[in-house]
């Protein structure tokens, strides 16, 4: 049967560029990365966490990432380093994690907003390699927006659901921050951002956590899970700075059409 004709504007290298995204977008699960890495299922990390995590760590992912929104707009638009350096991101979230493998969940509220921020730099670094400007406030959101990318959702149009709901809030949370600047949570359209990132972001944070109460290797264990965790929001940058660029030079539904068909 023959593979039908991809439409569109899109030339070759530009495709390549497009199924590179795709493969990003859609790989599996980080939870399939973590059980791999610990060698049991993450049940058996979820039965080990205390009475309560749930609230603990939605209260980190949120505190996470209200931190990470204040330095995107603080610093991100003065970034000038040429290239993603997503090593060297990995190997400083690894060493955070290093806290959370040695301290377990008490440690979360401290060493959770260290790993979001560091990786927010990887993400922004990426961001620019792909030939986006952070100066921009909605650049820096969608700096943000991906770590509500690659969740619970496995369906292959998720990450095209995930932006159509965040749409609407990133449009919002930026015209907000263009007036005000300064960064409130208890802002509507600031709020709701967060909300909206958190309840994806949250879940993978849970998946992390339990990873890192299997006993595996202490410290390092909780490195080596940081670094794979980190490994996976570099691929959601990557595939959707990608996709970004070429909606920037084609349109979006040209764009979405091939990246169908691949």
């Amino acid at each position: 049967m023959n593979t039908p004709p991809i439409i569109g504007p899109l030339d070759g290298p530009e495709l390549r560029d497009l199924a590179r995204a795709k493969s990003l977008l859609e790989n599996p699960r980080m939870a399939i990365r973590l059980a791999n890495t610990v060698g049991s299922p993450l049940e058996k990390g979820f039965a080990m966490l205390p009475k309560g995590w749930h609230t603990v760590i939605n209260k980190a992912a949120r505190a996470a990432l209200m931190k990470a929104l204040a330095v995107a707009l603080a610093t991100l638009g003065q970034r000038k380093h040429a290239g993603s350096r997503e090593r060297f991101h990995k190997l400083m979230a690894g060493a955070s994690g290093g806290i959370g493998g040695a301290f377990g969940l008490l440690a979360l509220p401290v060493e959770l907003p260290i790993s979001t921020v560091i990786m927010l730099r990887s993400i922004a670094d990426i961001a620019r390699s792909e030939g986006h400007d952070l100066s921009r406030v909605e650049t820096q959101l969608e700096c943000l927006e991906v770590f509500a990318l690659g969740g619970k959702d496995t369906a292959k149009s998720a990450y095209w659901a995930t932006r159509a709901a965040m749409s609407q809030t990133i449009k919002d949370a930026a015209a907000h921050l263009a007036r005000k600047g300064a960064v409130r949570e208890s802002a509507p359209a600031v709020a709701r951002l967060i909300a909206q990132i958190a309840a994806r972001f949250g879940f993978l944070v849970s998946e992390e956590v339990a990873a890192k109460a299997v006993p595996i290797l202490g410290a390092a264990g909780g490195g080596i899970i940081n670094v794979i965790f980190t490994a996976h929001f570099q691929d959601m940058a990557r595939g959707h700075f990608i996709v970004k660029r070429l909606e920037a030079a084609h349109g979006q539904e040209p764009v979405r059409a091939a990246y169908d068909q691949i």
